[in-house]
């Protein structure tokens, strides 16, 4: 990213805005952290945490910790193999990943399965993914909070889940991939989208983004404060992760409430109070498998970060490129036994760009 997206510059959020307890929450979780991996004096908490959130950015700070403490040496060259593939490399082709993986060796021999907290590192020594099991369950009322938020969520988004499976199309939405709830239909299979600013495919640039479908009804209001908590630690996540998109995020927000004000856009404006992260897109998955695959739409140099709950066992993803399987780039989820919620928080380019003019990413 370039200066100007960095820690100094001056970030405006409108106090009633829900962004600003996830920013103190940020704050408190980079804080946290670099004191504990130096053996710093403790952090106190803004008195504007609530209980909960300060405990769920402890228990997050304590898997960072022991994920920094781990790191995964491969021998892949990160920046060499984005260049090598294309948008017409989905993942699909099982021939052109051999090739690919061929010029690109990890440099290990077979599928190496990793279960505890741990980064892995590209050739270079950068961190290229963190691995945080039990990030968001305790024993605690952490594990009771969080993930009663997030299916208190999926139970609103329940309709729209619904009307989102289909008979055909490609597999994200595909009914075959998905699996019926475990639990007397306790939860509804699905894949939705939901972005406080949104462009319609191939409308890029060409008009004002708008808030997307699942946000636009009477409950929209509860499902964004359902996810609320959550959003906050992915958000407080990607602050120790990568603090350049931390900010690049918080920025893009702030050029977005100013342009939603001065275009007269009150449905974005409304939304934007209720959003809680510096994710400008969140999907929302219900028991479904995922097949090996690549997202050419994220930023090549920016995190995604998933995180998932449910009462399920034996969840594994797998990322072929890496040759690595984590218990739960090219990615796939393999069918469990129960009920699993998915969340995955992301990035789209058009938002920053639209919001700021320009985007300088460094690579």
């Amino acid at each position: 990213m370039n200066d100007s997206s960095t820690s100094d510059i001056e970030i405006t959020l409108w106090r009633t805005w829900a962004l600003t307890v996830t920013h103190e929450a940020c704050e408190y979780t980079e804080q946290k952290f670099n004191a504990e991996k130096t053996g710093g004096d403790p952090v106190i908490p803004s008195p504007k945490l609530d209980t909960d959130l300060v405990m769920a950015c402890d228990r997050l700070v304590d898997r960072l910790i022991k994920a920094y403490k781990n790191p995964i040496q491969t021998q892949i060259d990160i920046a060499r193999y984005s260049k090598l593939i294309s948008p017409k490399d989905t993942g699909h082709n099982e021939e052109r990943e051999e090739k690919l993986l061929e010029r690109c060796p990890p440099g290990h021999e077979g599928t190496k399965l990793v279960e505890i907290p741990a980064t892995i590192l590209d050739a270079s020594g950068a961190i290229i993914a963190w691995y945080l099991p039990d990030a968001l369950t305790d024993a605690t009322q952490i594990k009771w909070c969080l993930q009663k938020e997030i299916w208190a969520a999926s139970d609103l988004l329940a309709p729209m889940l619904e009307k989102s499976v289909k008979v055909d199309g490609n597999w994200r939405t595909n009914q075959g991939w998905f699996n019926p709830s475990s639990e007397n239909d306790a939860l509804t299979p699905g894949c939705i989208n939901l972005s406080p600013a949104w462009f319609q495919q191939g409308h890029e640039n060409q008009s004002d983004p708008e808030v997307s479908a699942s946000l636009k009804g009477a409950s929209s209001e509860k499902i964004l404060k359902a996810i609320a908590r959550p959003a906050a630690i992915a958000t407080a996540a990607l602050r120790v992760m990568h603090p350049e998109q931390y900010w690049a995020g918080l920025r893009a927000f702030t050029s977005l409430g100013e342009k939603a004000e001065s275009k007269e856009l009150p449905k974005m404006s409304e939304t934007l109070q209720y959003w809680a992260s510096v994710f400008n897109s969140l999907s929302v998955i219900c028991n479904r498998q995922t097949p090996n695959h690549r997202d050419h739409l994220s930023i090549p140099e920016c995190f995604d970060i998933l995180t998932t709950v449910g009462n399920y066992s034996n969840a594994r993803m797998s990322m072929p490129s890496l040759q690595l399987e984590f218990r739960l780039v090219r990615h796939g989820v393999h069918a469990v036994e129960g009920d699993r919620i998915a969340w995955a928080w992301y990035m789209r380019d058009s938002v920053h760009v639209y919001a700021w003019g320009s985007v300088v990413w460094m690579g």
